[in-house]
Order: C-alpha cells, then sequence, then structure tokens
C-alpha cells in the first residue's frame, strides 16, 4: 500500500497544503453562530492566532489548554497550536475547580483558554475557585468571547498582540516543528483513577485522520457534522 501523503509532515504542512488545494471551499462550518470559513480565511485566521500566541511568550514545547465547549476558537487554537510547536491540552468541559485544578497542574498548563459558561457552570467562577499559589505554571487565562470576566483577557486584546509578531517571525517558529514532536495531550475518563494525559505527535493525528477518512471514503465534496465534544478523541 502506498504512504499516505501527510507521513512525513506537520499539521501546518498539511494545513497549507489544504488551504492552497481547496482554498474557496467550506473548511469549518457552524450553523447556529452563522459562522462559516474557506480554508484560505481559516488558515488566516490560525496563523493571526498563533502570532498572538507567540506574542504572550509561548514557547515550543509549551502546554496550552483548552476549556470549552464546542465553538470555532477551539478549531482554531488547536491548529494555532500546532503552528508554533505548542502542545494543545485538551480539558473536560465538565470538570469541576478539583478537577481541572488536578489537570492544570499534571500537564504543567502555563496558558489556559477558557469559555464564559454552559450548563449552569460558570467557568470563570470554578477556575476561581483553586486556591491561590496552587498553580505555580499558569501564566495567564484567556476568555474565548468577545467580553471576559475580570482577570480575564477577552479574545479580541489577546489576537490583538499578532500585530507585535511578523509572519517571517511565524514561518521561523513553524520551521522548528517536527512531525514527530508532540502536538497534543488528551486526557483519559479518569474512570478507573486520577485521569492520564496520553501524548500524541503530530504524526499520530495525521496518519490517524488520514486512515479514518479512507476506511469511509471520504473526498473533498462530502462534509462530517461533528456533534460530538471538541475535547475527546473524535472530535479533536
Amino acid at each position: 500500500m502506498e504512504a499516505p501523503w501527510v507521513d512525513g509532515l506537520t499539521i501546518p504542512e498539511v494545513l497549507e497544503r489544504t488551504a492552497a488545494r481547496f482554498g474557496p471551499r467550506d473548511a469549518l462550518v457552524f450553523p447556529e453562530l452563522r459562522y462559516r470559513k474557506p480554508w484560505t480565511q481559516l488558515l488566516a485566521d490560525v496563523r493571526r492566532t498563533a502570532r498572538a500566541l507567540m506574542a504572550l511568550g509561548v514557547e515550543k514545547g509549551e502546554h496550552v489548554g483548552v476549556w470549552s465547549t464546542n465553538w470555532p476558537q477551539w478549531v482554531v487554537l488547536q491548529f494555532a497550536c500546532a503552528e508554533i510547536g505548542a502542545v494543545l491540552v485538551n480539558i473536560n468541559p465538565a470538570y469541576r475547580a478539583h478537577e481541572l485544578e488536578y489537570v492544570l497542574r499534571q500537564a504543567d498548563i502555563t496558558t489556559l483558554f477558557l469559555t464564559d459558561r454552559f450548563k449552569g457552570t460558570d467557568y470563570p467562577a470554578v477556575l476561581g475557585e483553586i486556591p491561590p499559589g496552587a498553580l505555580p505554571r499558569l501564566k495567564r487565562a484567556i476568555s474565548i468571547h468577545s467580553a471576559a470576566a475580570p482577570g480575564l483577557q477577552a479574545w479580541p486584546e489577546f489576537l490583538a498582540r499578532a500585530a507585535e509578531v511578523s509572519e517571517r517571525g511565524l514561518a521561523r517558529r513553524r520551521a522548528q516543528v517536527a512531525p514527530d514532536d508532540v502536538a497534543n495531550i488528551q486526557y483519559t475518563s479518569g474512570t478507573t483513577g486520577f485521569p492520564k494525559g496520553a501524548m500524541l505527535t503530530h504524526r499520530n493525528l495525521l496518519m490517524n485522520a488520514w486512515h479514518v477518512g479512507e476506511r469511509q471514503s471520504f473526498g473533498p465534496d462530502d462534509r462530517l457534522c461533528l456533534p460530538v465534544p471538541f475535547y475527546h478523541c473524535f472530535g479533536c
């Protein structure tokens, strides 16, 4: 069997090639939000977000947590972290304070992106329940929305930081990313003990996606509906 074309590439390289080939086609659609982005615009949003992450000081190999339900920003952050060699850590949006504290500490998360509320859960309030000093590695918490609770930076303010980093600077960082670098950490449910993090590389994620698509005979005219949580393996 011929090797998959994604083998030996990084997530940023695959995204760039996909945008070059299918630029005007839909890449990401959220009907309820009236959100629709073609591949060219998704790539531009990802790179702007990646430059904003660099402006914050996020380094290669640094762990960035996303604690949120399904929003477009979740997808953009997943690709943006890969662009700069950072590691996206998926955090279960159902976590309470003690579970969140465990994962933030255990995964050495330095930057946390979070939603505001869902089903009665006030996410900034839950984060605020964690005792001061319990998270020595956490440097910053950012809302994925246009308005943020006190102590959090709002998404537009975060994105504005992108102006501090050039496209050339991003390209230099992107060139340092390798297929066998860890790109993602996903946690088990913790049913029989504390949740355990599984480290996935760019190659792990790309080969899995390619083989799943091949098994289902996906083509460029197909659309995949994802009603499942982004934080878990299939949604991610």
